[in-house]
């Protein structure tokens, strides 16, 4: 299962806003994929609803991700690419 969720972006300390990221998740089930969001640090993050479901080029670029945790900007850029969740989680 593909779990999709737009999230705040964490903010960076400068006190700025940080924006929206679009995150997807690959896990056996929704409550699998809330623990894995949590347990990378992320323990505000609850599933309410199925507001905007993932696309088809989401599902196919984090099945094809080894991590399984991508993220990118939002609302989406066509020209930006999906990041690994490290890069999002090391700043």
């Amino acid at each position: 299962m593909v779990v999709a969720l737009t999230l705040p972006r964490p903010s960076s300390g400068d006190g700025g806003d940080g924006g929206s990221v679009r995150v997807l998740v690959h896990a056996a089930n929704r409550a699998r994929a809330l623990t894995r969001l949590r347990n990378l640090g992320m323990r505000a993050v609850y599933l309410r609803g199925n507001a905007r479901p993932p696309t088809p080029d989401e599902v196919t670029a984090v099945l094809h991700h080894p991590d399984g945790l991508l993220w990118r900007c939002a609302p989406d850029v066509a020209e930006e690419l999906w990041h690994p969740i490290r890069a999002l989680l090391g700043r």
